[in-house]
This record gives C-alpha cells, sequence and structure tokens, in this order.
C-alpha cells in the first residue's frame, strides 16, 4: 500500500468527516498530523488525509462531491 495526499484539512474535524464519507463508499483513508492542528498549528501543519494510491482519483471524486 503506497499511501498519497489526497487533501489537507485546517482541522482534524474537517478531515475525519472527509475520512467517513469516503469509509461510507469502501476507501479506506487515514489522517495524519491531526495533533499539530489540534494545538492550534493548522494553518503551519494542515491535517492531511492519505488514501491508497490506487484509490486516489475515485476519492478524489468522492470527495469533490461532498465538499466542493
Amino acid at each position: 500500500m503506497a499511501l498519497t495526499e489526497l487533501a489537507q484539512f485546517p482541522d482534524p474535524v474537517a478531515a475525519e468527516i472527509a475520512r467517513g464519507w469516503l469509509a461510507s463508499e469502501g476507501i479506506a483513508a487515514i489522517i495524519l498530523d491531526a495533533g499539530m492542528a489540534s494545538m492550534g498549528l493548522g494553518l503551519l501543519a494542515p491535517v492531511r488525509l492519505m488514501v491508497d494510491e490506487a484509490d486516489r482519483k475515485a476519492a478524489a471524486i468522492l470527495l469533490s462531491a461532498h465538499h466542493p
């Protein structure tokens, strides 16, 4: 599994919502750097939503449908 960044978010809550949308469609995703954002450093170190490279295209389409 080779991970690639799908999106960045200023806070972990928004990233978790997006991860949930993907999970509901069967696409696994993980969240990185949530700790930095929760300390108020989201602009310096945004939360990253990561997916498998093979799922990136489908995940981007799903995410854009929920988060224009």
